[in-house]
């Protein structure tokens, strides 16, 4: 088997670690090439990959580039005719990358597959699946409505979560992908438009354009940690940024009037709950009034972003 695993280190070297056991643990016979790239962290990454596991091919990057194009500096060192993106905050379940790997070998057309992400309690990460953001699914996205219409067509979800076989989905999350080297290469990588948020939905998007379905896989279980790079409740940071992502995928994909749709909906949509937030923070309790307090700032900061008052990310697209 020529399999190169490719993972982006961003001050994670601890989660790092305990994802590389895993590897050893569940599939080290059917990996050929590691390749880690730190994207300029600097945590000390470097010197644990050198005492602990020195066949592992270590980039450093001398800057934070950003998720996909770290990813793409790495993809310049693999060999391997497969290739397992894999976030350093994973760790592989048994037999996982085998159900992958087969799956991705037999299913029609299968151009990537995704396994069933978890978070660290045991429960499920529900972003392991995606529908492609458009103006109505972004504006009405909500735990809410996601509770009271689990199969609707808006989320993308519920055939792929009521399965136990494999499905093929729109998208899947950039914390576990496995493809063929190839389609890789023939994609062009991941797009440096995106620093972060939005790569994994792109390099998705141009996969269904070569003709690929993108599966995901209920049987193949990787717990995802998820955030550790990040500190606190609420980042204005990743709040924004994340929204610049979604309306760079909507310009690129279904054009300037969706885009234009996306933050006009944005607005509506944040003003809304920004409303429903202060009256909730008036006649609540005051234990559960600074959760209100940063769902409020979370909107705000969506407001802002959606009315051009938030034009600082943009330096880094």
């Amino acid at each position: 088997m020529s399999l190169s695993v490719l993972i982006v280190n961003w001050k994670s070297k601890d989660y790092l670690r305990k994802c590389l056991q895993s590897i050893e643990a569940t599939c080290g016979e059917l990996v050929s090439q590691i390749v880690v790239v730190d994207g300029g962290s600097f945590d000390g990454c470097g010197e644990m990959l050198a005492s602990e596991f020195p066949s592992i091919q270590f980039v450093q990057s001398e800057k934070n580039l950003g998720f996909g194009k770290s990813n793409n500096l790495g993809f310049e060192q693999v060999t391997g005719k497969y290739l397992l993106l894999l976030n350093p905050d994973t760790e592989l379940k048994s037999n996982s990358l085998q159900q992958m790997i087969l799956a991705l070998e037999e299913l029609p057309q299968a151009g990537m597959v995704g396994a069933r992400l978890l978070n660290t309690d045991g429960s499920l990460q529900t972003s392991c699946v995606q529908s492609f953001p458009t103006p109505l699914n972004q504006a009405l996205d909500s735990n809410l409505l996601r509770k009271l219409f689990p199969e609707s067509r808006l989320w993308g979800t519920y055939p792929a979560f009521a399965s136990n076989e494999c499905v093929a989905v729109e998208a899947i999350s950039g914390a576990c992908m496995l493809m063929r080297s190839d389609t890789f290469r023939r994609i062009g990588g991941f797009n440096s438009q995106y620093f972060m948020y939005g790569e994994d939905m792109d390099l998705c998007r141009k996969s269904h354009n070569l003709g690929l379905k993108v599966y995901f896989h209920p049987q193949a279980q990787v717990v995802h940690h998820g955030g550790c790079s990040s500190t606190g409740d609420f980042s204005k940071f990743s709040t924004v940024f994340m929204r610049q992502s979604i309306h760079a995928f909507i310009q690129e994909h279904q054009g300037p009037v969706a885009a234009f749709f996306y933050r006009a909906f944005m607005a509506l949509s944040a003003f809304i709950r920004m409303t429903a937030l202060a009256v909730s923070q008036a006649v609540s309790s005051a234990d559960k009034r600074p959760k209100i307090k940063t769902s409020f700032q979370k909107w705000t900061a969506i407001l802002r972003w959606s009315i051009g008052m938030e034009k600082w990310t943009e330096e880094y697209s």
